[in-house]
């Protein structure tokens, strides 16, 4: 019914950047809000920074003044430029979307396979 795919992860050397993409794609009335988190190995999932259907944007502090998210509505998509990379920042990605889905009574979470992102040092 619904699909969430995230692209765009690989390996890059400390400094660098990295820009992921998110779509929904599917029997979507509407999509609200939009996260990115992260899981490194043997570490718990990690919530990296959201993002309203409206535009607001929330960061954690780890990623503060270093990565932003965005979003185009009409391409149902949320987009993660991630500057400055860190070694720390090494880990799968994963994109949580809202999505009220068409018939449904409200929206449910929906979350992609994840892209993983490797920075070396």
């Amino acid at each position: 019914q619904v699909q969430v795919v995230e692209s765009g992860g690989g390996l890059v050397q400390a400094g660098g950047s990295l820009r992921l993409s998110c779509e929904a794609s599917g029997r979507i009335f509407r999509l609200n809000d939009m996260d990115w988190y992260r899981q490194a190995p043997g570490k718990q999932r990690e919530w990296v920074a959201g993002i309203a259907r409206g535009g607001s944007t929330r960061y954690g502090d780890s990623v503060k003044g270093r990565f932003t998210i965005s979003r185009d509505n009409a391409k149902n998509t949320v987009y993660l430029q991630m500057n400055s990379l860190k070694p720390e920042d090494t880990a799968v990605y994963y994109c949580n979307a809202k999505i009220w889905v068409l018939g449904g009574r409200s929206d449910n979470d929906y979350w992609g396979q994840g892209t993983q992102v490797t920075v070396s040092s």
